[in-house]
């Protein structure tokens, strides 16, 4: 019977950068399988969506160059930000024909194993669930924006996600240009002005240069 190669992909947050936790319990249960010594891979990253994790994409890329027929992870979590992410990182070592195994929790894709199929199968469904969540969410939204548009509340009192129909640069300041006029004409300052009227002396002067009162 063939060696098995496996691999080790643990992760560590930027806050915590210790995991020798999950490299020790991995190649104790690599070392009671009769594995090879597994290759290792840490990554340091944040679990926020939308950060890369280049150690994990080296995995998978190795994992279809076919350089390893396991890939243990300590926890759940620390494979996937998500559960349709993990699901598709799943799906993709399984038709690679690569077993996908977390020890601690009891969870392993072999593909010999009936149990191994149904725990496919239930990530699958599951996936295939939270796409079709996704696509409805995104297709009500779209609607919705449609009626508004139609209703002619977009600009109004709702606004698109993008702001492209806010007017461009700062929202202008409101405040008594009148009071600012008549101030001015009792000879207060615009320092004076701007803090009596709560805005910044820019605006005090830009406006009393429009209604012709800056001397």
């Amino acid at each position: 019977m063939p060696n098995i190669k496996a691999a080790i992909y643990a992760r560590v947050s930027t806050s915590d950068q210790n995991c020798d936790m999950q490299l020790s319990e991995l190649r104790e249960y690599a070392s009671r399988m009769g594995w090879d010594p597994p290759a290792e891979y840490v990554e340091k990253a944040s679990g926020k969506r939308g950060t890369k994790r280049p150690v994990q994409e080296r995995l998978i890329a190795d994992a279809r160059l076919r350089r390893f027929d396991v890939v243990m992870v300590w926890k759940i979590d620390r494979m996937g930000r998500s559960f349709l992410e993990l699901a598709g990182i799943i799906e993709t070592l399984d038709q690679l024909g690569i077993r996908f195994v977390i020890p601690s929790q009891g969870i392993d894709t072999d593909k010999r194993s009936p149990m191994s199929r149904f725990v496919i199968g239930i990530f699958s469904l599951i996936a295939e669930f939270e796409r079709a969540i996704i696509v409805e969410r995104v297709s009500a939204g779209v609607e919705q924006s449609r009626k508004d548009y139609a209703a002619g509340r977009i600009g109004k009192d709702k606004h698109t996600r993008s702001g492209k129909d806010l007017p461009s640069g700062r929202p202008k300041k409101i405040f008594r240009r009148d009071e600012a006029l008549r101030l001015r004409s009792e000879g207060v300052s615009f320092r004076a002005i701007a803090k009596t009227l709560k805005v910044p002396v820019s605006t005090v002067v830009d406006a009393l240069k429009a209604g012709g009162k800056t001397g």
